[in-house]
């Protein structure tokens, strides 16, 4: 293995077709597919290109699944900035705070109102402070100033607003500059506009791609639809691999869909044992005497046919 090693480093001392070394006024550029070979000269890279062309493109899919499969720490919703726990997967049991973009879970906004009731205070953000819009048109102009200062969460919020008033060229305007900041968010949004061809042609590929930069960024719902894709392909393989990363995130119709394929054999009795207790690791994380209290005073006040200030 070493010694491969050293073979590979040798080789990136020298250009790969005229075999010219690296030297102070010579300077070599690697292949951006592969990164296992470089060149002296763009000549060089087209001479070179019928002789480099498979192996580069086989080294190149390495490198891409390479990152791909590669569990993330955490999903891409991250940490309540207040409890510092897990923001659960499920959209309805967490806030986006207009004035600062900060997510806040229902246990922290929960606490914050009950805060102000007990100390008849004026309605505020439970990060910054600020005080609560009083209208729709003060909350989208919140979100606006978030934009202007390119907050990639307020971008794919304002795209939300406008997709469900009918507007989708703003609204995929607006995802996809949040998508290009490296909102895995945005990425996945955009799949979705490809998929179901709105606004923007059905595109299977830009699809995939988009798909896979929201799952590379900790997006269980993504994991779990490329899952779904390789399921399609095939490619079962591939679909298991994506199903206990997004499983071990907490996805629930991931960690469905690997005890179906534990019961065809699919999976390894090891790997299902290792990604159901990740799964319930992940759900365990989220929990929260506040987020409880917060969910019991939602549930009476929906019995009650009541809504809250959100």
């Amino acid at each position: 293995m070493s010694g491969s090693s050293e073979e590979s480093d040798e080789m990136m001392m020298f250009c790969a077709s005229c075999g010219t070394a690296e030297v102070d006024d010579i300077k070599l550029k690697t292949c951006t597919a592969c990164k296992s070979v470089r060149y002296c000269s763009i000549k060089c890279q087209k001479e070179h290109r019928s002789q480099h062309k498979r192996a580069c493109k086989k080294r190149a899919a390495e490198l891409h699944d390479e990152i791909l499969f590669k569990q993330p720490e955490s999903s891409h919703s991250g940490d309540c900035p207040i409890c510092c726990l897990p923001i659960s997967l499920e959209k309805a049991k967490s806030t986006m705070m207009s004035c600062c973009s900060k997510v806040i879970c229902n246990g922290c906004y929960h606490s914050n109102d009950v805060r102000i009731v007990q100390e008849k205070l004026k309605p505020t953000c439970p990060f910054c402070r600020h005080l609560d819009p009083k209208t729709k048109d003060e909350e989208i102009k919140n979100i606006m100033k978030r934009v202007n200062a390119n907050d990639p969460v307020a971008m794919v919020q304002m795209s939300f607003r406008r997709y469900r008033s009918g507007d989708y060229d703003s609204a995929f305007k607006y995802v996809n500059k949040a998508a290009e900041l490296g909102d895995a968010g945005a990425h996945y949004q955009l799949a979705c506009f490809y998929h179901e061809g709105q606004h923007v042609e059905k595109d299977a590929k830009k699809k995939v791609y988009h798909l896979e930069q929201a799952a590379i960024g900790g997006d269980p719902a993504a994991r779990y639809n490329l899952g779904i894709e390789e399921k399609t392909n095939g490619r079962m393989d591939r679909a298991m691999k994506h199903w206990i990363i997004a499983a071990n995130l907490g996805c629930d119709d991931s960690l469905d869909a690997l005890k179906d394929g534990f019961r065809r054999g699919l999976v390894s009795k090891d790997d299902f044992a290792a990604a159901l207790r990740a799964h319930q690791a992940a759900v365990d994380a989220i929990k929260s005497p506040q987020r409880e209290a917060a969910e019991a005073y939602q549930k009476k006040r929906e019995d009650r046919g009541l809504q809250d200030r959100r």
